[in-house]
């Protein structure tokens, strides 16, 4: 099993889009880390990732940034086997529920780290190399001081819109209004992006995203949820 994410010791001027949440493994959990992790799961290092290697096959790859306990993440790769997934989240429980959902469900098309997405970002992403980067539900970080903590900013995209393939798309889902905003602005000013749907940043959930348990909770409370998709120029 790789470690937890860098500590903060070690990257004290970076600000952080999320608190490091090592949390406690249930049996379950645990046991799908260690029969999972060798066979499901990327180790930490700094070498670019060879998807075909890595895979045992090529195919279009999709990187997931934040999972939380992924269950999207497994609907969707059952759902569409023709892709490659690379999933990435900081919270160690939601890695060990993914990878029991992988093995229970045997999906062999998903890749699983346990790290900081704008690292591997940086170092362990090729450029032009994925098909999409997917956020859903990303901390929106309410208070007006922590702002400077979401993860969509500009520089963020510009390093998501480097690794793109040409075509490749963005695709983002909030359910926070302010928040879904902020994003449509920062896609907005990226020469590099063009809306999906031209005359708004916002589109219906696509049916490849699945509805998850959260959303349908807050449907019926009222609440709204806002996806945006944008492609590559």
């Amino acid at each position: 099993m790789t470690s937890s994410p860098t500590t903060e010791s070690n990257h004290h001027r970076t600000i952080r889009s999320f608190v490091l949440r090592t949390g406690r493994l249930t049996k379950g959990q645990e046991q799908a880390i260690e029969t999972g992790w060798s066979t499901l799961g990327i180790d930490e290092g700094s070498s670019v990732l060879d998807y075909e290697t890595l895979f045992s096959r090529s195919a279009p790859v999709i990187l997931e940034i934040g999972f939380g306990n992924g269950e999207t993440l497994a609907q969707m790769a059952q759902a569409m086997p023709e892709y490659n997934f690379i999933g990435v989240e900081v919270h160690t429980p939601g890695v060990g529920h993914l990878l029991h959902l992988l093995q229970r469900e045997q999906l062999s098309n998903v890749r699983v780290m346990n790290t900081d997405a704008v690292e591997i970002l940086k170092q362990r992403i090729a450029p032009h190399s994925l098909a999409r980067v997917q956020i859903f539900f990303p901390d929106p970080w309410h208070k007006k001081r922590h702002h400077k903590r979401r993860i969509v900013q500009p520089e963020f995209i510009d390093l998501v819109v480097s690794r793109l393939s040409p075509q490749g798309m963005i695709h983002l889902a909030t359910d926070w209004e302010p928040y879904a905003q902020h994003m449509a602005e920062v896609l907005d000013a990226n020469t590099q992006l063009r809306r999906v749907q031209p005359d708004s940043p916002f589109i219906e959930r696509p049916k490849h995203r699945p509805l998850t348990k959260f959303e349908q909770r807050g449907q019926r409370l009222g609440h709204g949820v806002w996806d945006l998709m944008y492609q590559r120029i």
